[in-house]
């Protein structure tokens, strides 16, 4: 097992990495603070995981609440549902509250956790490989709106984060390649190292070399750890960690949520990045075709939806938390491994992009 550690002071917590960690009984215990326990997963990960993670609870007092899958459900009603059952079991501020899933269960349930009775504890067991890499890190929980993705949320950090590699064993490959969008990403905006790592070991993440997949998830989860102790509420550097996702987060909503996954989104919102960066002369076009190329190789779409036209991908760009006064700002690159600070660029330009890119 790796141990890295999330450096915020006194709220510091642990990312543990590993092999079979879900059946650990101890690992999980000691960051639970009293006998009352809520675990938030959904319709897909409880019959695969559930019953080992309620093994390991013998003692507890514990209450479920299973959530239908898909970032459809990711909204006010289906959070609703988990106040439900904390106010009916009538748990208490001491409580503590794990959410066992996907991106959207871990931003759920940490938005629960952040809310009720002002802050509960809160433990993510992430079971996708995106979650384990970057949804589950760093403290961002919410919803989404009609109107725009995660714009409702809080910053609330959790006890700690148990990522077991052994249960992306399950995850079929959609999912799997939605994650390596965000992996990629890492590559992009801080490690071009790593970026050249993932060109010469897609092949291997792709088949599920364990020891591939564990140093990808370690190195993502090491990037994005330094990344939130320097910048914890994304004033500044933390907003790279977006790169790719004013664009794709304007998929997800045009197209309505579930239609993409949000990796896939990413990795379409990568190109347009790139794409853009290279109309300001910021990146070659041979550095363009690497990061098409690699995404390509991890299964991912790179080209945006032909019914999307650029109007209403404006429209729906103007709903971002980095926008300032109606300027819509955007993290590109000046090189592999060299993201920029939020960044208004020519209206007429991001229109190019979106009027142009991958749609010759």
């Amino acid at each position: 097992m790796q141990t890295l550690t999330v450096e915020l002071g006194d709220r510091s917590y642990p990312i543990y990495i590993g092999q079979d960690l879900l059946g650990q009984a101890a690992l999980l215990q000691q960051h639970i603070r009293a006998k009352q326990v809520l675990v938030v997963s959904n319709e897909t990960v409880a019959p695969l995981y559930l019953p080992t993670l309620l093994q390991n609870l013998s003692g507890y007092t514990v209450e479920t609440v299973i959530l239908p899958d898909g970032e459809q459900y990711k909204n006010l009603q289906w959070l609703n549902s988990i106040f439900d059952r904390l106010l009916a079991s009538k748990f208490s501020r001491n409580a503590t509250l794990i959410a066992l899933g996907g991106g959207v269960v871990g931003d759920m349930g940490g938005f629960a956790a952040a809310c009720y009775q002002r802050g509960i504890v809160f433990i993510q067991i992430p079971t996708t490989l995106l979650a384990q890499v970057d949804s589950s890190v760093g403290g961002k929980t919410g919803v989404n709106h009609a109107l725009g993705k995660n714009m409702i949320g809080a910053f609330y950090q959790p006890q700690c984060v148990i990522a077991d590699a052994a249960v992306l064993d399950t995850l079929d490959d959609r999912q799997l390649a939605a994650g390596l969008a965000e992996v990629i990403k890492y590559g992009l905006i801080a490690d071009a190292g790593f970026f050249a790592w993932l060109e010469a070991n897609m092949a291997a993440l792709l088949a599920r070399n364990k020891a591939a997949l564990a140093y990808a998830i370690e190195q993502s989860c090491r990037n994005k750890a330094r990344i939130v102790a320097e910048d914890e509420t994304e004033t500044g550097l933390r907003a790279t960690l977006n790169l790719g996702h004013t664009f794709g987060h304007a998929i997800e909503t045009g197209m309505g949520y579930g239609e993409y996954l949000h990796g896939e989104a990413v990795a379409i919102g990568i190109c347009q990045a790139a794409d853009l960066s290279s109309r300001l002369g910021w990146l070659s076009q041979q550095e363009v075709s690497r990061i098409i190329a690699l995404l390509k190789q991890a299964g991912l779409p790179v080209t945006p939806p032909a019914d999307l036209k650029a109007r209403q991908f404006i429209e729906l760009m103007s709903v971002d938390k980095k926008n300032v006064d109606g300027d819509i700002r955007l993290i590109l690159l000046r090189g592999i491994g060299d993201a920029t600070l939020p960044t208004a660029v020519e209206r007429a330009l991001l229109t190019e992009t979106l009027e142009q890119y991958g749609r010759e």
